[in-house]
This record gives structure tokens, sequence and C-alpha cells, in this order.
């Protein structure tokens, strides 16, 4: 396993719509990808105490979070963010093991794509109702959100986004816009809590305003996501560009 790697795939000529990182800065994540698979395993733990797990609970949910909240059948579809950074540390340490998965890919691109700018968009919208976690907090989520969205736009480099794989993480990220917002299956809408809605001890009252303009965000970022990926594809195809053979080829001129 090398710490810092030297083997990385060529620079595509992508549109900037697509490939809007500067190229050093891919370079720098792609050199440094276990330090990268590390914070995001990190930010996934840490998004799961977030949402209420705790080994130093008696049941290991902290009383008032949204675990506690939700049906135990749904908890695969609360945890939004923690489980797309853990996505994009998948996506990135199979890459680095040689091993790269277009279905991580895309639903890591997905992820840190819809999750990444969801987060500071309901920050902005509802900025007066997290006045409660504190300005520490508040731009930790709010600038550690936004470089999921960077990530995200490092995974060309990495994968070539074929129509089953997107296919695939836009059936995820749909399921969970539906669920989390209009067909709950069991119990209330299961999306993040946002204060600008009221819990009570019955449960969250999802206020329509609010309720509607963090759905509005949601789906409106699914969208981008599956055009952006499927764009992704069609540029790499007119191009002739295939990532992982690039990436095999650049290996072997190492060797």
């Amino acid at each position: 396993m090398e710490l810092l790697r030297d083997d990385l795939p060529a620079r595509e000529d992508l549109p900037w719509y697509v490939a809007p990182v500067p190229e050093f800065v891919e370079d720098l994540g792609l050199r440094l990808v276990w330090l990268v698979v590390a914070t995001n395993v990190l930010g996934t733990l840490f998004g799961f105490y977030y949402y209420g797990l705790s080994p130093l609970e008696p049941d290991f949910v902290w009383e008032g979070s949204q675990f506690a909240l939700e049906p135990l059948a749904m908890w695969p579809l609360v945890p939004d963010s923690p489980v797309a950074t853990l996505f994009i540390a998948l996506a990135f340490g199979a890459w680095a093991l040689g091993r790269s998965n277009e279905y991580l890919t895309a639903l890591a691109f997905f992820g840190c794509l819809k999750l990444g700018a969801w987060t500071p968009f309901v920050l902005l919208a509802f900025q007066s109702d997290f006045a409660y976690t504190g300005v520490l907090m508040y731009n930790f989520l709010f600038w550690s959100h936004l470089a999921m969205v960077l990530q995200g736009f490092v995974l060309h480099r990495i994968g070539d986004f074929p129509v089953k794989a997107v296919a695939l993480a836009a059936g995820w990220y749909l399921l969970n816009d539906v669920v989390d917002y209009f067909v709950p299956i069991i119990g209330d809408p299961h999306h993040t809590l946002i204060p600008a809605e009221e819990i009570t001890a019955s449960g969250v009252v999802h206020t329509p305003g609010p309720h509607r303009i963090a759905a509005a965000g949601a789906i409106a970022l699914t969208v981008l996501a599956t055009f952006l990926a499927l764009a992704t594809r069609v540029e790499k195809l007119e191009a002739g560009i295939d990532s992982l053979d690039s990436a095999v080829d650049s290996r072997e001129d190492g060797q």
C-alpha cells in the first residue's frame, strides 16, 4: 500500500462544468488518497454519532437524536451524509487498491454532490434556526460538506460513469427523496432534521414551508447529479476516454 501515489490517471480534456476542480487539486487528492480515505471514514463515524449512535449510551443511541425518533427499519435511509462519505471512502479506496468499481464511484459522486450541496443550502436557507449549533459547528458543517462536493468532482479521474452505474445511484437517491419527503413507508418523512421544523415528544412536525424548501433542494440536486454524471459519460465517449484504461497505462508506463 503506497502512502503517496505517483501513478495517477491522466487528466482528461473535459468541459469545465463536469471537471471544475483545478488539475493540481485533483492530483493532490489522488496522491494523498489514503489520507482522503481516512478523513472520510472519520467523517462517517462522526456523522453516525451526529445522527445518534453512541457506544456510551445504554441502548447505543442518545436520547433526542434522529435515530431515537426513527423506526429501526428506516435507519439505512436516514444518515444521508455519513453514507455519502462512506461511499467516497470506498470508491477511492477501491481505486487505490487497483479494484475500481463503477457502482461505488457513481454512488460516491451522487452522494457527495447531493449531500455536500444540500447541507450548505439548508444552513443558508434556515440560518437563524441553526444558531443553536454555535459558530464553530455551523462552519464545520458548512465547509466540510462543500469539501464533499469538491471530492465528488475528482471522481471523473477514476471512473467513466456507465449508464448502469448511474441508474443505480440515481435510483438510490431518488428512493431517498421519496421516503424523505413524500412517502415515508413507515412513520413520518425521514429527511435530516432541520430546526425550522418543530420537534415534539411525539415526533417531528413537518411544517409545510420549510419541508417544501428542503425537498426542492434535494430533488434539484438529484436531477443535477444525474445530468452531470451522464454528461461526463457522454463527454468521455465523444473524446474516446476510458479512465480505467488510462490508469492501467499510467501504471505500466511507471514500471
